[in-house]
């Protein structure tokens, strides 16, 4: 099973290019972070001419997450619990009903910027959550994946300049911190279990030339549960796709597992 997630950035304002992408990439399953648009206004019939059941809890203008799946999706889960007060839309849940059943997460965690205010604290306080929910679903012991933009860079490897995020909400220790804490759950990082190479980055800024200079910074994963981690076959970090027509600042990662027995 192929598991992709990606920040789109705005799912219609890039639609051409995630329909060129996915065409290619073939994935069976797509975590899509960002899509900035309510449910109603989801590209989805696109996505359903491809083959894909397709999940959305979005949100006007800002955040949204969506689920894309060839197989069946049930057990959908919109929003993280823990804060009946949240109103922003970064957490999708659901089965994947294939032959051998998985759990899927699309996860867009706050940016947490900028540091010193209420902003910061939303962004601990849902890392927080984030980690009560996934010691639930790590109890179930089931194949489970937890995909997207964590807007956290967890090590000075995985920025091309860290000293440049020094000030920045994304490369705090308590941010750091709280990464680490949610992977020593029990979780898998696919980076490290494929040894891509440092330097693998997953966003580049628009502004300041970023791209070209490759001052790039890795803050998507894909986190496996050892029911996942025990199948996992290989990664792929689509850089390529920062090249493609009108591009996300992010790209695609993704995971294949092997789930036929």
């Amino acid at each position: 099973m192929r598991i992709a997630t990606w920040n789109v950035n705005s799912v219609n304002a890039r639609l051409p290019t995630v329909l060129e992408w996915i065409q290619a990439a073939n994935p069976d399953v797509a975590c899509f972070q960002e899509i900035k648009c309510m449910d109603e206004k989801f590209p989805r019939e696109a996505f359903e001419d491809l083959g894909y059941n397709v999940e959305t809890h979005g949100q006007k203008s800002y955040n949204g997450v969506a689920l894309l799946s060839k197989y069946p999706l049930s057990d959908v889960r919109r929003g993280l619990p823990g804060d009946d007060r949240d109103e922003q839309a970064r957490y999708l849940e659901a089965l994947i009903e294939a032959p051998r059943p998985i759990r899927v997460a699309s996860i867009y965690l706050p940016n947490g910027n900028p540091l010193g205010t209420e902003k910061f604290a939303y962004k601990l306080a849902w890392f927080q959550r984030l980690q009560n929910h996934a010691r639930e679903l790590l109890a179930l012991e089931e194949p489970l994946a937890l995909c997207g933009d964590y807007n956290v860079i967890p090590e000075a490897e995985d920025a091309k300049n860290p000293a440049a995020w020094a000030e920045d909400a994304l490369f705090q220790p308590e941010s750091r911190e709280a990464f680490r804490a949610l992977k020593w759950l029990g979780l898998a990082d696919s980076h490290e279990l494929g040894r891509e190479p440092a330097g693998t980055f997953t966003f580049w800024d628009y502004q300041a030339g970023a791209w070209q200079r490759n001052h790039g910074i890795r803050i998507d994963f894909a986190l496996l549960s050892p029911h996942a981690a025990d199948r996992f076959r290989a990664i792929e970090t689509h850089r390529e796709a920062r090249d493609m027509e009108k591009p996300s600042d992010h790209v695609p990662v993704v995971v294949d597992l092997d789930l036929e027995a």
